[in-house]
């Protein structure tokens, strides 16, 4: 796994051995950077289930000052954590291990607001769902600011949230991938 894009293009991520943790591939996160603006407006990112860590540290190499990453395994927020080091964003990023739903709320109480957000639950859960209603009821999204939902295609979102706009979206092999933004 690489970065696609950026001042890191190129360079290569841990992941994981095995399949208990599913990364976005290079294929996809290129074509969904690819539909974002080329002079990538977001600066503070969040990266929900966020595994290797990749997603935010792609935004963070493509011109985001800062990245939040939260992930519910302690193999994923250490895995992060080190490619941070690797490509020398320890500073730019900020890894939290515990669940998306209270993380949501966490941020939520402190007032944090993000410009991206990327969410990509396990295939088989309902928590892309879940997840977009969270982050729509606590307005974590900024105006104008974007999210970025990965399902299946045997599990595509039924819920559309009310403050949030559906912008369209994109099929890539068994990923589907949902844009949305708030204003």
């Amino acid at each position: 796994m690489r970065i696609v894009g950026g001042v890191l293009k190129g360079r290569v991520l841990s992941s994981f051995r095995g399949m208990s943790i599913r990364p976005t591939s290079d294929k996809v996160r290129e074509a969904v950077f690819n539909i974002l603006p080329r002079d990538f407006p977001f600066k503070k990112v969040l990266d929900l289930f966020a595994g290797t860590g990749a997603m935010g540290i792609e935004a963070l190499s493509r011109g985001a000052i800062d990245a939040v990453f939260v992930d519910s395994d302690s193999r994923a927020t250490e895995l992060v954590g080190k490619n941070l080091a690797s490509c020398g964003l320890k500073e730019a990023g900020s890894v939290y291990r515990r669940d998306a739903l209270s993380a949501i709320r966490l941020f939520s109480e402190r007032g944090l607001r993000f410009d991206l957000i990327f969410i990509d639950p396990p295939y088989s859960s309902d928590l892309a769902e879940e997840t977009l209603k969270g982050i729509d009821a606590a307005g974590l999204l900024e105006e104008g600011g974007v999210i970025v939902a990965e399902t299946s295609k045997r599990n595509p979102l039924e819920v559309k949230p009310e403050n949030l706009k559906p912008l369209g979206e994109r099929r890539y092999g068994d990923t589907l991938v949902y844009f949305f933004s708030k204003g």
